[in-house]
């Protein structure tokens, strides 16, 4: 699994989306639901049509991506394996995240972060990852499709081939959702002779925020229920 992978989807909608200006179209990564789209509860599938004209994006404030978007944030990835760590890298705004191989606890409850914490085991060729402790500040795209502080999320890596990695990962949010969901998509190697990361620091020159400011859009604070 170590090596330099390529994502084979943008971050643009997890749900599918129609061709737009600069947007590609594309199909759903959602798998497991009948009309291949996420179970919001009614509050949050009314909050999710207006989002993006509501708020900026967080990656477009260099905020890390969270967790599962990491997986398809835009740029190339690095994965880097030890014994005790796997490390997962992107070139974009130098985001990273690691993964503890060895059996333990999460973080006490109180702690929440913008990767989450993350638990790794291997099954076999498949790495599965426990995630707890998201801060529930991220999106799950350009789309506005979002989580609270309360998710869980079971990922899966299988190395199906030597250049291929197929991802899944198990998403459980019963603040925002009405059911668990999974989405999947697949990582390919990246073969290109003597490529590396290069450096993208994203804050440099980026005036999303200030853009977004100037036409009344608020930075996202992450959602809460209604009556709560």
């Amino acid at each position: 699994m170590q090596g330099y992978w390529n994502r084979t989807v943008t971050s643009q909608d997890v749900e599918a989306h129609p061709e737009g200006y600069g947007v590609q179209a594309g199909p759903s990564l959602v798998i497991d639901t009948p009309d291949r789209n996420i179970p919001y509860q009614p509050w949050a599938r009314e909050l999710r049509k207006d989002m993006v004209e509501r708020y900026i994006s967080p990656l477009a404030s260099c905020s890390p991506p969270g967790m599962p978007r990491h997986v398809y944030a835009p740029g190339p990835h690095q994965i880097v394996q030890t014994p005790e760590y796997l490390v997962h890298l992107l070139e974009y705004a130098h985001a990273y995240r690691i993964i503890p191989m060895a059996a333990g606890p999460h973080v006490g409850n109180a702690i929440k972060l913008w990767q989450g914490d993350s638990r790794g085991h291997w099954e076999g060729n498949t790495l599965v990852v426990d995630v707890t402790n998201s801060n529930g500040l991220t999106w799950l795209d350009n789309a506005g499709n979002f989580y609270s502080d309360a998710l869980h999320m079971v990922e899966r890596f299988t190395l199906v081939d030597a250049d291929t990695i197929h991802y899944e990962a198990r998403v459980e949010d019963p603040t925002v959702y009405t059911r668990p969901w999974t989405m999947a998509l697949a990582l390919i190697r990246n073969k290109e002779p003597g490529f590396e990361l290069l450096e993208q620091a994203c804050h440099e020159g980026n005036h999303s925020v200030e853009s977004g400011l100037s036409v009344g859009l608020k930075p996202y604070r992450g959602v809460v229920p209604p009556g709560r």
